[in-house]
């Protein structure tokens, strides 16, 4: 089970961090380093399932939340490598408001 986890994230460090070299470096060593810090946890703890489950959330969101910006030529601009396994939300809160202010329900510049 926790090799599917190590595969899973490694697999998905791939897909966020496609030709960012130092970038995929990084994650590879950061995910190895935390599963060689977790080598001894007993088979079926509680501690054990925990860091399983956080190694799969953390794979879910690299693959889909995580989104590389290359800035362009022109210095104002990046390009986005937004990927088939991009979340892509529809906004709908956002554009719905939730009836909150950001302000807390403070006109802004009121006193």
């Amino acid at each position: 089970m926790a090799l599917v986890a190590y595969r899973n994230l490694l697999r998905s460090a791939r897909i966020a961090f496609q030709g960012d070299m130092n970038t995929l470096f990084a994650a590879r060593t950061e995910a190895r380093k935390n599963f060689e810090s977790n080598r001894d946890l007993r088979v079926g703890s509680e501690e054990l399932q925990k860091s399983l489950v956080h190694a799969e959330e953390v794979a879910k969101f690299l693959r889909e939340n995580v989104v590389q910006g290359q800035a362009q030529d022109d210095g104002e601009n990046y390009k986005l490598r937004i990927h088939e396994h991009t979340e892509r939300g529809d906004n709908e809160d956002i554009k719905q408001g939730k009836g909150k202010s950001t302000l807390g329900g403070v006109k802004c510049c009121s006193s």
